[in-house]
C-alpha cells in the first residue's frame, strides 16, 4: 500500500475529489480515484466523501493505493502481425489499427508485444520490462511503420537514435477543415492535460517542447489529407497539434468531437459514421534510420490501410461537387 496525504490549496479548490487525486497521486487514475473513494480508502478530513465532492481550500485528503497486482504475461500465437522486413536484428512492423502495442493497465493480453513474443521469444529479455524490443509506440488507433529490436545492441543503437532525433517518421493524416497553406510547422509545448489525466494538452502547467511539420498532399471540400513530419516525439503530439491549430485528425475520439463528422458527411446516416471513420485516420506512413548492426541508412513503407483509402474515395466525390457548384456561382 502507498499512503499520501495532501493539503488542498486556493489554487485547486473547487476541484472534483477525484480529478484532484487523480492529478497528485503518481499511478492513480481517475476510474481508481473513484473506486476508491467509494469504498472509504480515501477520505476527506477523516470523512467519507463521493468521488464528485468539490474539495475546499484547506481540506486534508488523506488515502491507501493498492499496490499493483502482479500478472502473467504470455506469447499468443492468435495477434496477428505484418511484417514488413525482418533479419537477426530487428523487425519492422506494420501495425493494424486496433492493436495496442505494449501492456497497460487494462490491456494485459492481446497486444502486439504479446504477438510478438510468440513469433521471437528471445525478446522476452530485451529491452524494458514489458515492452520487450519496443523503442517507441504508436496509439492503439494509430497504424503503420513500427521498429522493434531483437537483441541488446539493437535496442541501444536505435533507442540513442530516437533520443537524438535521427530517425525520420512521416505520416499521413486526414484532418477537419481547409488548409490554406501548402506547409507549415507547428511548436507547441505538450504536458498532460490539468483535469482529464488521460488527455494531452498545450495549456498544462508541467510541459515539454514538441515540433510538428506539416505540407499538404490533398484538398477535399472541407478535410485535407496531410504529410506530417516529428521533430519530436511527445504522447498523443500529432493529435494534440492538429487539434490546437483547429484542424483536429478525423475519427479522433478525444480530440475531434462527432458533430464535426456529421458536417462533413452530411449523406452518411448518424448510424453510419462509425462505420465510415472506425478510428482516427492517422497513419505512420514512412520511416527512416541506420541499421543499428550494419550502419547503413533504411528506410520503409507502410501501405495506406483501406480505411483510409474509402474515407479518400468519399471525400474526392463531395470535392469535386463542390467545384461545380462554384462554378456556377459564376
Amino acid at each position: 500500500m502507498s499512503h499520501f496525504t495532501i493539503l488542498v490549496n486556493e489554487h485547486d479548490a473547487e476541484k472534483r475529489l477525484d480529478v484532484f487525486v487523480a492529478s497528485y497521486v503518481s499511478g492513480c487514475s481517475r476510474s481508481l480515484s473513484a473506486s476508491l473513494i467509494r469504498k472509504g480508502k480515501i477520505l476527506v478530513n477523516g470523512t467519507l466523501k463521493k468521488p464528485g465532492y468539490y474539495v475546499r481550500k484547506g481540506d486534508e485528503i488523506c488515502g491507501l493505493i493498492p499496490s499493483p497486482k502482479p500478472f502473467l504475461f504470455e506469447p499468443e500465437p492468435a495477434v496477428e502481425i505484418h511484417i514488413i522486413y525482418e533479419d537477426e536484428h530487428l523487425i519492422v512492423i506494420n501495425k493494424q489499427p486496433g492493436l495496442v502495442v505494449h501492456p497497460a493497465p487494462g490491456h494485459y493480453e492481446g497486444t502486439l508485444v504479446n504477438g510478438l513474443l510468440y513469433h521471437c521469444p528471445i525478446l522476452q529479455e530485451i529491452g524494458e520490462k514489458l515492452r520487450h524490443g519496443i523503442v517507441h509506440r504508436l496509439d492503439k488507433n494509430t497504424s503503420g511503420a513500427l521498429v522493434v529490436a531483437k537483441n541488446e545492441v539493437a535496442y541501444n543503437d536505435l533507442a540513442l537514435q530516437f533520443k537524438s532525433r535521427t530517425i525520420k517518421k512521416r505520416y499521413l493524416a486526414i484532418v477537419h477543415g481547409k488548409i490554406e497553406s501548402d506547409s507549415g510547422a507547428i511548436s507547441l509545448p505538450i504536458g498532460r492535460h490539468p483535469i482529464d489525466r488521460k488527455k494531452m494538452s498545450t495549456i498544462s502547467r508541467k510541459t515539454r517542447s514538441a515540433e510538428t511539420s506539416w505540407k499538404v498532399v490533398e484538398r477535399f471540400c472541407d478535410a485535407t489529407l496531410l504529410e506530417i513530419n516529428l521533430k519530436t516525439g511527445r504522447t498523443h503530439q500529432i493529435r494534440v497539434h492538429c487539434s490546437a491549430i483547429n484542424h483536429p485528425v478525423l475519427g479522433d475520439s478525444v480530440y475531434c468531437g462527432r458533430n464535426t463528422l456529421k458536417k462533413l458527411l452530411p449523406g452518411v446516416a448518424t448510424s453510419d459514421i462509425i462505420k465510415v471513420v472506425p478510428r482516427q485516420m492517422l497513419h505512420a506512413w514512412q520511416l527512416e534510420f541506420t541499421h543499428p548492426v550494419a550502419k547503413i541508412g533504411m528506410s520503409f513503407e507502410a501501405p495506406v490501410p483501406q480505411d483510409m483509402k474509402k474515407l479518400i474515395k468519399i471525400l474526392r466525390p463531395l470535392q469535386k461537387s463542390e467545384l461545380v457548384n462554384a462554378k456556377n456561382e459564376f
